[in-house]
């Protein structure tokens, strides 16, 4: 059995967000960015949430 890593759970999350989030602005899309890894339980430090919304955000 393949346990995932934290990185490939948060890869997943990102992914899954980026279908989920097309075209939408930064504030929006850092709210749901904020609110999925706590949703998941993963421990995300603020450099890595900024660079994950600036992947996502269309501004």
């Amino acid at each position: 059995m393949h346990d995932t890593t934290e990185q490939e759970r948060l890869d997943g999350l990102v992914a899954q967000l980026r279908a989920d989030l097309p075209g939408e602005n930064r504030a929006t899309v850092e709210q749901y960015v904020r609110q999925r890894i706590s949703q998941v339980g993963l421990s995300v430090d603020d450099d890595e949430i900024a660079r994950i919304v600036d992947d996502l955000a269309v501004d």
